[in-house]
């Protein structure tokens, strides 16, 4: 509950006092009243992406990987907030010494000066999760030692079940969270964020990486030193480079840098289109060059997986973007996602129409490939075609390397290099070898249809022998059908109701006025009584109709 009330009183401290309102949690919780009253001045100096980023900083490690995870979402989130979020990379606290060595300690079974040689407490980097050290094994061996932060898995699971639940409420209570799909982007994050706290998995990532450039000696992968790492403490070969964004540190030592840009193109893009599984995060940070113009791939907690049908698809929607087709376009983002019924087909082609102008009178050289693919992704998710994470995660990863090619190489032709690995993957595609496998895959489930299908006819039969034959009957708009059938009834009774109250104040009347003889019945004031139960009638039929809100 206290961190609940955090979080609420960071929402509002950074001008989102609103949503805190919307969620109800001012009901909830006794914050200060001026925290909704008060015009805060950072409110109105801030921008809306530094006001998230401020918010995700103030709350600590779990908000910081939320943001960070955000980033690579260009699909649903705005360019402008996104560059603040990757800016979350930098300012995060460094640990205490002594939490360092508890740590290593309690996986390693004994302190940092007895499991290496040296172990230097400064760390090299710095994350939301843990930081990476320089160390040496006792054989001598230089390695880079990353420590997982202390209590950060209950932290992170706390905050995570909390962040479920604001996203549960609301998905019930606000409408641009249903429509933007809040809950499903929180569950999703959640989960890579929990993955990324079991390091045995990362070291597993960095090991078949290695064996997808074990026959290429320019991509450098470092090796993970098992016998020194457990779900809390990664160890790995420590690779000493310079970051492919010191440009001026690289020409002066003679680096080549239109040779360091193409080796990590055809290194991001071989893993996209031909292996399958890819760095999810190829930033300056995370990129390394070596002598002899080698790339090392470094930091291996966020990574993607294209099944072959993936694949393809995204061949043939990079062959489509290069020909400028906007049927074949089209047909690629409906086959990437799943559609669902009510998609509008003809304002999503003139979407993809529009989106394809602004490249007409541009090269195919000057194209940026992972801009294009997000910005369909967002065309995509505006239309309610769900992309799989993957794949938008393939988008991000390559508008990431394209900013790092930029500053190496401007000139750079980033959808050349691209072209000739999704051709190839779409002759595979088309290769009598391939086209064989189809066909028996497609055999064996026909086959199994068929194998299955007298014990679904079985099944059919006793059904209808039963006579408990299921039958689901699906009208469209009955809801509105059922109310106005409500308010023609409702009608009918006002009317009916109106019709009975005329004919007896009628008779009452006649009666009164032919009645001329007296007696007891002509003492009582009929039509007065008459009239207050007509009324009452009437009245409580108004009330009832009224109430139900169908009149």
């Amino acid at each position: 509950m206290d961190r609940y009330r955090e979080i609420a009183v960071a929402f509002s401290r950074n001008g989102f006092g609103f949503f805190v309102k919307e969620l109800g949690l001012d009901q909830v919780f006794s914050l200060p009243r001026r925290i909704f009253m008060q015009k805060n001045q950072q409110k109105h100096r801030k921008t809306a992406g530094e006001r998230i980023r401020s918010f995700l900083e103030e709350l600590g490690p779990t908000f910081i990987k939320l943001g960070q995870m955000a980033s690579t979402r260009p699909d649903l989130i705005p360019k402008n907030i996104i560059k603040e979020l990757e800016k979350l990379q930098d300012g995060i606290r460094p640990m205490d010494n002594e939490d360092i060595n508890r740590i290593i300690e309690q996986e390693l079974g004994a302190p940092a000066d007895k499991v290496f040689q040296k172990f230097d407490f400064k760390p090299v980097g710095v994350a939301s999760i843990g930081q990476v050290h320089q160390a040496v094994l006792k054989s001598g061996q230089q390695v880079a030692v990353k420590v997982q932060r202390p209590n950060i898995k209950k932290s992170i699971h706390t905050d995570i079940e909390i962040l479920k639940e604001l996203a549960e409420r609301a998905d019930q209570r606000v409408h641009w969270a249903r429509k933007y799909q809040v809950r499903e982007i929180v569950e999703e994050l959640s989960d890579a964020i929990i993955r990324e706290l079991d390091f045995v998995s990362e070291g597993r990532n960095a090991d078949l990486m290695a064996k997808q450039f074990e026959s290429d000696d320019h991509i450098i992968i470092p090796d993970i030193y098992w016998d020194y790492t457990t779900k809390r403490v990664l160890t790995m070969e420590y690779i000493d480079g310079i970051k492919v964004n010191a440009i001026t540190e690289l020409q002066e030592k003679g680096y080549d840098t239109k040779r360091l840009a193409e080796r990590i193109m055809q290194a991001v893009y071989k893993q996209i289109f031909k292996e399958g599984f890819f760095h999810g995060d190829p930033h300056t940070g995370n990129l390394l060059a070596l002598p002899g113009e080698k790339i090392a791939m470094i930091d291996f907690g966020m990574t993607g997986r294209l099944s072959q049908e993936m694949k393809t698809q995204l061949a043939h929607l990079l062959i489509a973007l290069v020909r400028q087709k906007s049927s074949e376009v089209i047909k690629a983002v409906q086959k990437m996602g799943a559609v669902k019924d009510g998609v509008n087909h003809h304002v999503l082609s003139g979407d993809i129409d529009q989106f394809l102008i602004k490249y007409d009178n541009i090269s195919k050289k000057h194209m940026r490939l992972g801009e294009s693919i997000t910005d369909l992704y967002a065309i995509a998710n505006k239309h309610d075609i769900a992309i799989p994470t993957d794949l938008t995660l393939v988008g991000k990863a390559i508008l990431t390397m394209e900013g790092v090619v930029e500053q190496l190489d401007p000139e750079a032709d980033i959808v050349g290099t691209a072209e000739p690995f999704g051709k190839e993957l779409i002759k595979e595609q088309y290769h009598p070898k391939q086209l064989a496998e189809d066909l028996f895959e497609q055999i064996q489930e026909y086959g199994d249809v068929i194998h299955d299908l007298p014990i679904a006819v079985k099944e059919l039969t006793t059904l209808v022998k039963k006579r408990k034959l299921p039958i689901q009957v699906s009208i469209p708009e009955a809801d509105s059908f059922f109310k106005k059938l409500d308010r023609i009834g409702n009608l009918l009774s006002f009317s009916i109701v109106l019709l009975a109250f005329s004919l007896i104040m009628v008779g009452l009347i006649i009666g009164s006025a032919l009645g001329r003889q007296t007696s007891l019945l002509w003492d009582i004031p009929a039509i007065e009584v008459g009239f207050v139960i007509a009324m009452l009638m009437f009245s409580w039929m108004m009330y009832s109709i009224f109430k139900s809100g169908r009149f």
